[in-house]
């Protein structure tokens, strides 16, 4: 493999989602043969110090990354860029789900596309992408129970449903997406559900445990039932969003 690659380009504006400026900037890069084919990108630390984000931002992006098939991830050893499809970008920008009424019509189009996926993932997950998701849920258990970020191992877990497919079409727009497809990162979603929030993130917490154990029972029916419950339930607290 190629020498890492040590003269990251700088954004010139802080944008508006720092995680998808940063995969927007790297896959410029990529696509643009800048970055080729084996080059190893950057450590976490040095991407942190280069564009002055954290590391959850680094993480959130380089996952994005690898989701979409940019770059592949060898743990201890890093990061490396993968040669590009010759696919047209799914153009829908994160940036934009700036209202209740966005967030709505995203859920309907999440409640079509996941809950599909759930099933898929029922019938082809591995015991690693299971093993992931179960860390992706104590991670948002253990957020819960302390008062931390429950949004980053939310839409972990979503993610990584989606990459169960084995269809990267699934994981393509989630990844893009990023977790801007969380309603409470842009409506208080606990109050529209009348509970106080660790009563609200613990009933998610059970309908994501839902959707788990039928995926590991590999019940695709019940997988698609669970996913549809819970995204439903999120449309129906955004809707009474809308109606305030």
């Amino acid at each position: 493999m190629n020498a890492p690659v040590d003269t990251p380009v700088l954004p010139q504006r802080r944008p508006r989602n720092l995680a998808q400026g940063l995969v927007e900037s790297i896959s410029e890069r990529i696509r643009g043969g800048e970055i080729r084919p084996g080059d190893k990108l950057p450590t976490e630390s040095e991407i942190m110090r280069l564009f002055g984000v954290s590391r959850t931002v680094v993480r959130e992006a380089l996952s994005r990354l690898q989701a979409s098939g940019l770059v592949e991830t060898h743990h201890g050893v890093g990061t490396y860029a993968l040669e590009p499809s010759g696919g047209g970008d799914f153009r829908v920008d994160p940036a934009d789900i700036a209202t209740v009424r966005d967030v709505l019509v995203l859920l309907e189009l999440r409640i079509c596309l996941e809950s599909e996926a759930a099933g898929l993932a029922a019938i082809r997950r591995s015991d690693a992408q299971l093993a992931d998701m179960r860390r992706a849920l104590d991670a948002f258990k253990s957020a819960l129970d302390s008062g931390g970020d429950t949004i980053t191992p939310d839409f972990q877990f979503h993610l990584l449903v989606s990459q169960a497919t084995d269809n990267r079409y699934f994981a393509d727009l989630m990844s893009h997406l990023g977790s801007a497809i969380i309603p409470r990162t842009r409506i208080n979603s606990a109050k529209f559900a009348h509970e106080d929030r660790p009563a609200y993130l613990a009933r998610v917490n059970l309908e994501h445990e839902d959707i788990y154990s039928a995926i590991v029972r590999k019940d695709a029916e019940g997988a698609r039932a669970a996913m549809r419950t819970h995204l439903s339930n999120c449309l129906l607290y955004t809707s009474d969003a809308a109606d305030e």
